[in-house]
């Protein structure tokens, strides 16, 4: 029988979690009930708010008595974050079901962002239906909208729970009986505009045993390809598409991070990068594009996304971050640079092509690049062009297989 971690606070939302207890129990599943309140529960649960403010050293009464809300949540959600994926890990559930406002979920959700991708995991929220990556980040949480506040039991709250039980429930009830081949795994990044090549290099890959896992670089992307290398599940990253490097450098909105590029080095996991896509920065619709691009060579891929072309300056700056990261790898990196375009509008003919632009690119990365520890490889191609995407695959099983060899 399958068991769900329901937690909360059971202080001021006792009421709904009960409810929500014996819907779990009646449709035969085992509960482990965790309390991230401050005060006393309503009901006793299986792990107290108080072993929650010791995982990280803290007495509750003391979080209580301050009567500090901020600093409460900051203890609660840190010692969720440290004990949950303990106890799933000494087998005492199998998923994770939550509900809450603002304070509930952001107590939760970093304990269910500690657990492997996989495990079941359900946040009922009043902020589902908006900017979730907060508390998603690059996990797989299912945020389910609450409608209305999750205060009391009413014909609408009662169904959203109702829901939100059998969807766990489902979760945890059926398995996928086939067997899937286990292959080494390559982690490779594509844009719209550099799916030919990473399609060309997948083909190759995977007609030579390997599994291809393909990440969108739309900042979440990029993370979630980076927290996987640094959780030790991929061998070699093919990352092809670097743009979400424009887009922390610009100010667009899908940039990853000032950490894009740092574990596969950091890990010493073989990769293969270029610089797909770095001649655009990412908007939404084009009235979002802020005032001071007016002026900027604007594309509208689509009604909901609009690109900017980079400039000479800022593709210095790209070229000076992307150089500083491979630098700093201990192994196993090659950099490959498409001198005839690095996307699919970057060609003669087409709305960004830019020499000069990409003249900037790829001169400042020849300066800066430390060629004892990154290989520099340059071609008179186009980044979507198929003898570059398989040179691509074949110098990353190249060192893959390297790296299997002097273990």
């Amino acid at each position: 029988m399958k068991t769900v971690a329901l937690v909360g606070t059971f202080d001021s939302k006792g009421v709904e979690y009960a409810y929500v207890k014996k819907i779990l129990e009646d449709i035969g599943l085992k509960t482990f009930t965790i309390h991230m309140g401050v005060f006393p529960p309503m009901f006793t649960p299986d792990v107290s708010n108080e072993d929650v403010a010791n995982a990280v050293g803290v007495d509750i009464h003391d979080v209580a008595s301050k009567k500090d809300r901020a600093w409460a949540t900051e203890v609660l959600s840190k010692g969720m974050e440290k004990l949950i994926p303990q106890l799933y890990r000494e087998g005492k559930f199998d998923g994770i079901l939550a509900f809450g406002g603002t304070g509930g979920t952001s107590i939760a959700t970093p304990a269910m962002r500690a657990l492997p991708i996989g495990v079941p995991k359900v946040m009922v929220s009043t902020v589902a239906s908006g900017n979730t990556s907060q508390y998603v980040g690059t996990s797989d949480i299912v945020m389910m909208p609450s409608v209305v506040d999750v205060s009391g039991l009413n014909s609408i709250s009662t169904k959203i729970f109702t829901n939100a039980a059998f969807a766990i429930a489902g979760m945890l009830s059926f398995e996928n009986k086939a067997v899937v081949e286990k292959k080494p795994l390559v982690a490779a990044t594509m844009f719209g505009v550099t799916t030919p090549c990473i399609n060309f290099a997948r083909d190759y890959l995977e007609a030579r045993g390997y599994e291809v896992l393909v990440f969108h670089a739309t900042g979440t992307g990029g993370r979630s390809m980076e927290d996987l290398v640094k959780a030790g599940f991929i061998e070699g990253v093919l990352d092809i598409t670097t743009t979400e490097w424009a887009d922390e450098v610009v100010g667009g909105v899908l940039s990853a991070g000032p950490q894009r590029l740092a574990a596969a080095g950091n890990m010493g996991v073989p990769q293969v990068v270029s610089v797909g896509a770095v001649d655009m920065c990412n908007f939404g619709p084009v009235d979002t594009v802020p005032a001071k691009f007016y002026n900027r060579k604007i594309y509208k891929h689509n009604p909901t996304v609009t690109l900017m072309r980079t400039t000479v300056e800022e593709n210095v700056e790209i070229a000076n971050n992307i150089a500083e990261k491979l630098n700093g790898a201990k192994d196993y990196t090659v950099l490959m640079l498409p001198l005839l375009g690095v996307s699919m509008i970057d060609a003669v003919g087409q709305a960004f092509y830019g020499p000069e632009e990409d003249t900037a690119l790829f001169d400042t990365l020849r300066s800066k690049i430390d060629r004892k520890v990154v290989r520099l490889e340059e071609y008179a191609m186009h980044v979507n062009d198929k003898e570059f995407a398989e040179k691509a695959a074949q110098n990353l099983i190249e060192m893959m297989d390297r790296k299997r060899a002097n273990r």
